[in-house]
This record gives C-alpha cells, sequence and structure tokens, in this order.
C-alpha cells in the first residue's frame, strides 16, 4: 500500500471513529440503557418464569444474542448514517476527485463502524455483569464471528447509504428489514420450540446463525451448525464488498 494511500485511509477511518466518539453520549450509553431494559424485562420478568431454555439459565441464554443484536445495529447505522451524510453535504465529491481508489473510501468508512458496533458490543457485554456471570467457553468463535458480522453489516449500511435518496432511505432497511430478522433469529428463544413449518422457514433467516453460532462461543450452545454461520457471513461479505466497489465504481448515487 502506498503511503498516501495508507494516510487516506487513516484519516478517513480516523475521521469517523472522532465522529461518534465525540458524541458517545447519544451513541454508546443508550444500548446500556436498552440492554439493561431488555435484561430487567426478559431475564428477570419473564426469565423467572420461563426458567431455563435448552439447559442454560433464560438470562444466561439470551445474552450473546443481545450483544450481537448491539453489534449488528450499530455497525449497520453508523455506516449507513455516516455516508449519506457525506453525500448529503456534498463532500464527497471531494473525496471523488482526490487520487484515493474506491476501496479505500469503502474500508475507512466500514472501519469506523465496525469500531463503533464492536465497542458498542464491549460495553453491552461488560453491563452484562451487572445482571449475570458467564463463562465464555469458546472465546475465538466469539471473537471471530463478532468481527465478521460487524463487517458484514458496516458494508450493508454503506450499499445502503449508497443506494438512499433520502435521509427516509436510511431507516427504511433497520425498521422493516433488520429489526423483523433479529428478533426473528432467536436472539429470545431457541427454533426448537417453533412448529415443523417456521423451524424451516427460520433456517432461511441469516442472522439466526450469525447469532447461534456467537451463542456457541459464548456459552456453547448452538441451534445449527457453527461452521454454516461462519460460510454464510463470509459469502455475504464478499458479495456485498463486490456490490459496493461496482457501485462506487459506476457512481451509482454519487453522480447523480
Amino acid at each position: 500500500m502506498k503511503k498516501t494511500h495508507l494516510i487516506a485511509l487513516y484519516t478517513i477511518a480516523h475521521k469517523e471513529i472522532r465522529r461518534f466518539t465525540r458524541i458517545w453520549i447519544q451513541t454508546l450509553i443508550p444500548p446500556v440503557i436498552t440492554t439493561s431494559l431488555y435484561f430487567l424485562i426478559f431475564g428477570h420478568v419473564i426469565g423467572s418464569r420461563i426458567g431455563t431454555m435448552q439447559g442454560y439459565q433464560y438470562m444466561n441464554y439470551i445474552v450473546p444474542g443481545l450483544i450481537l443484536m448491539s453489534v449488528i445495529q450499530h455497525s449497520y447505522s453508523n455506516v449507513s448514517s455516516s455516508f449519506y451524510s457525506t453525500k448529503f453535504q456534498h463532500s464527497i465529491e471531494e473525496l471523488l476527485i482526490a487520487p484515493v481508489p474506491n476501496w479505500i473510501i469503502l474500508t475507512g468508512f466500514v472501519i469506523g463502524g465496525m469500531a463503533r458496533g464492536l465497542l458498542v458490543g464491549l460495553i453491552v457485554a461488560c453491563v452484562t455483569f451487572f445482571f449475570t456471570h458467564i463463562t465464555v467457553q469458546h472465546i475465538w468463535i466469539a471473537i471471530a464471528i463478532a468481527c465478521l458480522t460487524s463487517l458484514l453489516f458496516s458494508l450493508a449500511g454503506f450499499t445502503n447509504a449508497m443506494l438512499a435518496k433520502s435521509f427516509d432511505d436510511i431507516s427504511i432497511i433497520p425498521t422493516f428489514v433488520l429489526s423483523p430478522l433479529i428478533y426473528l433469529g432467536g436472539v429470545f428463544f431457541s427454533i426448537h420450540l417453533l412448529p415443523d413449518f417456521w423451524y424451516r422457514l427460520s433456517l432461511a433467516n441469516p442472522i439466526l446463525h450469525m447469532v447461534n453460532a456467537f451463542r456457541y462461543g459464548i456459552i456453547g450452545s448452538s441451534d445449527v451448525p457453527v461452521i454454516t454461520a461462519f460460510l454464510i457471513v463470509t459469502a455475504a461479505i464478499v458479495i456485498l464488498l463486490s456490490i459496493n466497489l461496482v457501485m462506487m465504481e459506476r457512481g451509482t448515487g454519487l453522480k447523480s
């Protein structure tokens, strides 16, 4: 990598990280409050009545899903909102005319999204120690799937921002696509409790595989093969990476 490219990458990534850390009260504190409410309502109130799920205390069972849910939401929203803001303010034009390859621009924004997603995930994980105690079973699997998931949804956020024509377009995907997939992705329940039809349909939800792989890394339990989750995430990353680079090369949503 050329020195100029390295400087450009560092500058974009640093700007993205500074953007959300500068307003940490808005970007890092709300997930803590939301997660605490989930633990109080689902963990203590409902969990005390459910008892166990797949042989684990219900509180412990939902912890991995809540952590990964935070990683997904914040990785996605950071890149989608930031890159669209760059388009809206026309500052993207400065990047387009600069002697910087498209993959450097993409990587810089993705690093910012991953930094926020993983940092929020780490904060949420620390919050869980106030509610329950968990011994991590397979830490490297948990770290790997968290990083890959963050990378995937950072790329997805970039795709959304590329195609968005208004700020409303930024909120449509998280509201009508991401949220249903997350809540139906086994965060709060095991898919083995579902009827056969809904069980098979749930297997088509990619987030289900990510949540279960992360749960396997944390508590050692998974409803699906862990290797399948890694294959799905890796394939999706390659596809989205290719799509984003092609769209940037064509100037989709940038030069219109």
